[in-house]
């Protein structure tokens, strides 16, 4: 992803800047190029050429990538502009924690089709429970990874975010509730648990609107 790959440059400029005992650099800040001529070691030294040349040329694909990130942003807003005004996908911009990006995701990866039930929500996104049996005794061995990958890992990441911004939600409270209970272990597969819970409320909540219990809503 071009946001994972923005991060990575940063880090690297960073890691340069820092090895010279800079560490209050921005590689983000509109005058970073600025910044870089007036930057000064941490013996007050200024920046040797040949690292500052390399430091240049990072920031050279740095500003590039944030280029194309912003034309990205924009074709996405106009997106869900296009689709969303009368849609129920913009229903998911009304949730706190949820913001365009995640919503473009959400509703073209996999709300914008027809489910039948939330077993095939789950499926599709690669988060169903997968069973198996023993005698008279049913498990659950896992989680399929079969379905929709990216948005899979979509959904992952806005669980972490789900406990952030929503923590006092039921389904917060269910996560904290489980790893609690495991003593703090086997929270990877809990927040697999909580995105498939997630996803599922979150198409209901588009589909049938039924707000997910706990979660607070966005102020307009």
């Amino acid at each position: 992803m071009l946001t994972a790959e923005r991060v990575r440059h940063v880090n690297r400029i960073k890691g340069l800047l820092f090895c010279q005992g800079i560490n209050r650099y921005e590689p983000l800040g509109r005058n970073r190029r600025e910044r870089l001529e007036q930057v000064r070691t941490g013996d007050g030294r200024l920046l040797p050429d040949h690292l500052k040349a390399q430091v240049r040329r990072e920031l050279d694909r740095l500003e590039l990538l944030l280029k194309q990130i912003k034309a990205v942003e924009a074709e996405r807003d106009a997106l869900l502009a296009e689709q969303q005004v009368a849609a129920p996908a913009s229903m998911l911009l009304d949730i706190k924690g949820i913001g365009p990006e995640f919503a473009a995701i959400l509703w073209s990866e996999g709300l914008c089709r027809h489910f039948d039930n939330r077993r095939q929500v789950a499926s599709y996104a690669g988060l169903a429970p997968t069973p198996w049996q023993s005698g008279s005794v049913d498990h659950e061995q896992g989680v399929s990874k079969a379905g929709n990958p990216r948005l899979r890992t979509t959904l992952i990441q806005l669980a972490w975010l789900w406990l952030r911004h929503q923590p006092q939600s039921a389904l917060a409270l269910w996560f904290e509730q489980r790893v609690k209970r495991n003593a703090g272990r086997l929270k990877k597969t809990t927040i697999v648990a909580l995105a498939r819970k997630l996803w599922v409320a979150l198409w209901k909540f588009v589909t049938a609107g039924i707000v997910i219990e706990g979660a607070v809503m966005k102020v307009h």
